[in-house]
């Protein structure tokens, strides 16, 4: 029987500060970057192009279609070096699934709040007539139910995210970025004007952080984490179909998928 060597956290550690995993967090900083960019300064440009109006439908279909587009291209040009999470709750889900360890993941967290805090930065130096928004919640809404609904949003991202990164589909590299953009857009569609549509708790900070002001922040890590994790352990446990029956079903001919 071959001797199994016990993974210490000393060794996790280790493989967190390699230059593979250096590779894949300055990859995250370009991504997020280039995606909270993008997400915060559409809904400037909305603004902008609106007059401030910010009640019409065009503040939500900017926005949406800005997140789709960016997150589409983010996480596509990271696909293939840090997996293109762009999001704390994606890297969370795939911490808990087990797909990278915990001290990657917060170097992954590391990575992403930095560049939303940069990016953030940027539109403020630059587009001087406006404040950096911040996410809200609207009036009709609890805090408890802003949470709720963005956590079923990551977890729909979440889900979104394992199955374009799985294998067995087949699918060609440009896909999943593509479905996995227009699975952020639809939500922030959906909940834009209620909570948000953030889901993403790297874009709330950076704003946040920049805009100075932490109001119901904590909707924004709580759900979405919460969120994005169940969507990795529905997804790994109780969809996917273990890999000794997959050969099973192979080996005898009969069509199993996921």
């Amino acid at each position: 029987m071959r001797r199994m060597i016990p993974t210490t956290f000393s060794s996790k550690f280790q493989g967190a500060v390699s230059m593979n995993a250096l590779r894949c967090y300055v990859s995250e900083f370009i991504s997020t970057f280039f995606f909270v960019l993008a997400a915060v300064g559409s809904v400037m440009a909305s603004r902008k192009l609106t007059a401030g109006d910010v009640t019409g439908p065009f503040s939500v279909l900017l926005p949406a279609i800005a997140n789709a587009f960016a997150l589409s291209s983010s996480v596509y040009i990271s696909w293939n070096v840090s997996g293109g999470h762009v999001n704390p709750a994606v890297t969370f889900g795939m911490a808990v699934a087990g797909r990278i360890s915990v001290p990657t993941a917060m170097f992954y967290w590391t990575s992403q709040m930095i560049a939303s805090v940069m990016a953030c930065l940027v539109l403020k130096v630059t587009v001087v007539e406006q404040h950096v928004p911040i996410y809200k919640i609207a009036g009709e809404m609890t805090g408890f139910g802003a949470s709720v609904l963005e956590g079923v949003l990551a977890f729909v991202l979440v889900y979104t995210v394992f199955t374009a990164n799985d294998p067995r589909r087949g699918l060609p590299l440009a896909v999943g970025p593509i479905f996995i953009g227009f699975v952020a857009g639809a939500n922030v569609l959906a909940a834009g004007p209620f909570s948000g549509g953030a889901m993403n708790p790297a874009c709330a900070f950076g704003s946040a952080m920049i805009y100075g002001s932490f109001k119901n922040q904590a909707v924004y890590w709580v759900g979405p984490l919460l969120g994005g994790a169940t969507a990795a352990l529905v997804y790994d446990n109780m969809v996917v179909v273990p890999a000794a029956e997959d050969d099973r079903g192979s080996s005898t001919g009969d069509a199993t998928g996921v």
